[in-house]
């Protein structure tokens, strides 16, 4: 009965220290991983606006393409490309989210429901905008010569879609950042 006793007020510090030893570690963990969070939603904000920042300078850019397709609609002298180059080319914003594929490959299930969604939002929209813009592109490439009507107002179309998809990535990114 002795040796038990002295077994049991030998093992309870031992106990007591791991016990200690655990909380002590789960702190350090937790706190490591909220500075790691706020370091990557810092780095996230800021593409995230600049990304916002390279919209709203490309839209312009855009817009005078819509502009000098409705210019040169009903001309048939002139061609495609010939618009294309008076309008300074096709323009598309640069969307950033890398901090945002770091933490997916990484550390996913630190980020709240909400947040996850929000950013998962954003890069398929990003991936809708460039899809609409390689389209477009290609469909330039393909009617370089054209000087129908029919297709500049094809092109115009695809244009303002894409100018729409751009303002609703806008605002996605608008309603992450200030929340």
């Amino acid at each position: 009965m002795k040796q038990i006793k002295q077994i049991v007020r030998e093992i309870i510090p031992v106990i007591i220290g791991i016990l200690i030893a655990l909380v002590i570690n789960n702190w350090n963990e937790e706190r490591k991983d909220k500075k790691y969070l706020n370091q990557i939603f810092s780095s996230i904000k800021m593409e995230l606006e600049e990304s916002n920042a390279d919209i709203e300078r490309v839209l312009p850019k855009q817009k005078a393409l819509i502009d000098s397709l409705d210019v040169y609609l009903d001309d048939e002298t002139v061609s495609l490309i010939d618009i294309v180059m008076i309008a300074n080319g096709i323009q598309k914003p640069e969307i950033k989210t890398n901090s945002w594929k770091a933490i997916a490959n990484s550390k996913i299930e630190l980020i709240k429901y909400k947040q996850l969604s929000a950013l998962s939002d954003i890069e398929e929209r990003k991936e809708n905008i460039n899809v609409r813009i390689e389209k477009t592109t290609d469909f330039i490439f393909e009617n370089l010569q054209e000087t129908d009507k029919r297709k500049k107002e094809l092109l115009k179309l695809m244009t303002i879609d894409a100018i729409n998809a751009e303002k609703r990535l806008y605002s996605t990114i608008e309603e992450f950042i200030k929340n």
